[in-house]
């Protein structure tokens, strides 16, 4: 019996650690904007069966990213106190058994997507994989250009739903990446502001390294969050947003440029954490601002309200 609730505690430790390892709550998101994109492309059905392919294959690939970046930081990890407790740098899990699954997922998921889905998927994803581990986890050691190549995987997510439903890649695909690619400075650069000594002992060369001081990591936050206004109306002139998606993209960019104003007036902590939730709460409204306007779905909530 005592041999039996042993097994299960390390069955328990073991299962924790690989979620863990696996960053679920990235891949939740990630399959958020996949499914973003999928809603708002032209298609001539929805295929349940192809989404859910392309989220078995999305999701497997995206845990082995995360598997794979850590593999390749676990020295690094080691060195700052928010990451020192991970599976690899604590010692919890062999290098090798992170590897080896890290790479068999990948391999799978885009398998799954090749086979079940369609090549642009699974060349869009793979692409998004070795951006992801082979260029911007090696280039964080490197230069913080980093930050900017880093934002290409992170905005691949939405592109890779729309290719997913056969359609053609075209300036309202364009537009979703352009929004997902422009909001992760703001977002990065305050958290990148808060953990800066960490990474400073780590060797991690991020923005705000090199950058003279003060305030110059929140005017770049200030710079992308203004440029973010108008991108956001892109889908607008694209044909896959209306007039309710135009006004909430503008009250909710606003929003997100105040928070970055702030922490560029006074870069502190509780400006930073106030940026960083800002910043989270920014892009799923935003998205699902434009889902319901794509559906008619905001404007028959309107309608009912009058």
């Amino acid at each position: 019996m005592v041999l039996d609730e042993t097994r299960i505690d390390a069955l328990g430790s073991r299962l924790t650690d690989w979620l863990s390892i696996s960053k679920p709550r990235i891949a939740v998101m990630v399959l958020i904007t996949v499914t973003v994109g999928y809603t708002l492309a032209p298609r001539e059905n929805w295929d349940w069966a192809v989404l859910l392919w392309t989220w078995a294959g999305v999701a497997l690939v995206s845990t082995a990213s995360s598997a794979l970046n850590q593999w390749l930081e676990q020295e690094t990890d080691s060195r700052m106190r928010r990451t020192r407790n991970r599976p690899l740098p604590a010692g919890r899990m062999s290098p090798w058994e992170a590897l080896g699954v890290g790479l068999l997922m990948g391999s799978a998921g885009c398998t799954i997507l090749v086979a079940m889905v369609n090549i642009q998927t699974a060349i869009l994803t793979a692409a998004t994989w070795a951006l992801y581990v082979g260029v911007y986890t090696p280039l964080k050691r490197v230069s913080p250009i980093c930050t900017a190549v880093g934002a290409i995987p992170g905005a691949l997510p939405p592109v890779i739903g729309w290719a997913a439903a056969g359609a053609n890649l075209d300036l309202a695909s364009f537009s979703l990446f352009a929004i997902l690619f422009l909001w992760q400075f703001p977002h990065f650069m305050a958290i990148a502001w808060k953990y800066r000594d960490e990474y400073l002992l780590a060797g991690l060369k991020m923005l705000p390294m090199g950058l003279p001081k003060p305030h110059v990591t929140g005017l770049i936050a200030t710079a992308y969050a203004t440029i973010l206004i108008p991108i956001s109306l892109l889908p607008v002139v694209a044909g896959v947003g209306g007039m309710t998606y135009f006004v909430l993209a503008i009250v909710l960019g606003m929003g997100y440029l105040v928070a970055s104003i702030a922490f560029a007036w006074h870069e502190r902590p509780a400006t930073a954490r106030r940026l960083i939730l800002v910043s989270i709460v920014y892009l799923p409204l935003v998205l699902l601002a434009l889902v319901g306007d794509h559906l008619g779905l905001l404007s028959m909530s309107f309608s009912a309200m009058n």
